[in-house]
């Protein structure tokens, strides 16, 4: 068994707020958009698709090729050699300087095609050394790869743990493939979920941060998250990531299929709520596909399909970047000071109250009602304005056609939020708010700013 290390993966079994994190720490997440929260605002990633086999099989997964038209883990538009990935990497590094970090996730497993995997990352570090490189595995083959992911600088590392229990994840995981023989039930489970803990202490072991994908399934594992949380949180954990299922029937997944729902958005808030005493939890993922470029929330990778990139150059320039990037942590100090002098001091009791966001990023309220796509949810009380989430909607904009039938699906996600913060509204659907009890904040400013402010004139006041 691997030694727990002394924390020098920043990892506690106390409060992990970030006024305990190191200045390392912080330095290796600063402009993650995955492990940082304020650096998603910001910063970009992309994915490479170089991973096509996959070890086990989980009921919620049904990996496509050739598509376009969903955006969930395991689509891809195209496969890629190590060649052609690490090219388009440069190429996208040049037309997207803030994109600052590259992950294989797929759309297998990295782990069961550790050849391509590895050699993607050794082209990518050779000519783009300031990019993080990242995977995303399910841990089955972890434990025998932790030594050749240190060695390429591989830094941070995500493992999806849906279960601590094999009699919860026989429910999830019909079978397992291992050391060249199929194990069903059970019998497989077991061995995925020992091999799951044991490449995560060997992670934390190596210095590597770690972040945990759980998907929420109602009715399975829904009551077993907070033991999965305290479990990797024992094991050195950095980050925890609890995602809704995605099981529309059209994704020709098992629980698809099987009528298996997903959670609400307030049965996921509460998951997360439970698990996030004692450790760090990521509200901001937005369930990316395995070749999405962008940030997170957007997906351009359709600018950069195969047949574009192959004809572009690769006009990556590390000073140019470096350029950008120094703009962009100007930026973020000009928000996190607007942002501190939100900050009610008075510690009084106060109601808390969600409000929606429409923002194209920046941590600003930037964006019109019309062409929002997903809105951020915060929290708000009389102390301070804090990100808990994000809810995917139709483009209410859409020239006239199916208007209204969105603007109600837009009113019935946010129907439970006390106020809508948007850089422009129209008349139409800001009455339609308005009816149903939301109040239509138009502001273009900090979004913890405005937040605060809507709450000291209209829930304070009253």
């Amino acid at each position: 068994m691997v030694k727990k290390s002394g924390g020098g993966c920043g990892c506690s079994t106390k409060n992990d707020a970030p006024s305990a994190m190191s200045e390392s720490l912080k330095a290796r997440i600063e402009k993650h958009p995955c492990y940082s929260e304020e650096a998603h605002h910001h910063y970009a990633r992309m994915h490479v698709a170089v991973a096509p086999a996959c070890n086990i099989q989980c009921n919620y997964c049904n990996r496509k090729y050739d598509c376009a038209n969903e955006s969930r883990p395991g689509v891809v538009s195209e496969l890629l050699t190590p060649e052609e990935a690490a090219h388009k990497v440069l190429v996208v590094a040049g037309k997207i300087p803030q994109m600052t970090v590259l992950g294989i996730a797929g759309p297998g497993d990295p782990l069961a095609n550790p050849e391509k995997t590895f050699r993607t990352f050794e082209l990518i570090a050779d000519k783009a050394p300031d990019i993080k490189l990242c995977l995303s595995t399910n841990g089955l083959m972890l434990p025998d790869h932790v030594d050749r992911i240190k060695q390429l600088n591989v830094d941070h590392v995500t493992i999806t743990i849906n279960m601590v229990d094999p009699k919860v994840g026989e429910k999830i995981y019909p079978w397992v493939h291992y050391r060249r023989r199929r194990y069903r039930g059970i019998e497989g489970v077991k061995i995925l979920h020992e091999r799951q803990m044991e490449g995560l202490q060997a992670l934390q072991e190596a210095d590597i941060l770690c972040k945990v994908n759980s998907v929420l399934i109602p009715g399975i594992n829904d009551e077993h998250l907070p033991e999965v949380n305290k479990a990797i949180r024992d094991r050195g954990a950095f980050l925890h990531n609890i995602m809704p299922l995605i099981s529309a029937p059209e994704h020709g997944t098992y629980f698809g299929l099987n009528g298996q729902r997903g959670p609400n958005p307030k049965e996921l808030k509460t998951v997360q709520d439970k698990c996030s005493g004692n450790m760090k939890m990521m509200r901001h993922c937005r369930q990316c596909r395995a070749d999405a470029v962008g940030l997170l929330g957007e997906d351009r990778s359709q600018e950069f399909t195969k047949e574009k990139f192959m004809d572009m150059s690769a006009d990556y320039s590390l000073e140019k970047r470096q350029a950008v990037h120094l703009g962009i942590e100007q930026t973020k100090a000009a928000v996190a000071e607007k942002k501190q002098a939100s900050v009610n001091k008075r510690r009084t009791e106060s109601p808390k109250v969600l409000v929606a966001v429409a923002t194209k990023g920046g941590g600003l309220v930037n964006q019109h009602f019309g062409h929002a796509k997903e809105f951020m949810i915060y929290e708000v009380d009389a102390t301070e304005a804090k990100f808990v989430g994000h809810r995917k909607v139709a483009d209410y904009c859409q020239g006239g056609y199916g208007e209204e039938a969105a603007l109600e699906g837009i009113i019935n996600t946010i129907i439970d939020c006390k106020a809508l913060l948007t850089a422009k509204v129209g008349p139409c659907p800001q009455k339609a708010l308005q009816k149903a009890g939301l109040t239509v904040i138009e502001a273009y400013d900090v979004i913890e700013t405005v937040a605060r402010r809507f709450y000291d004139e209209h829930v304070l006041e009253r």
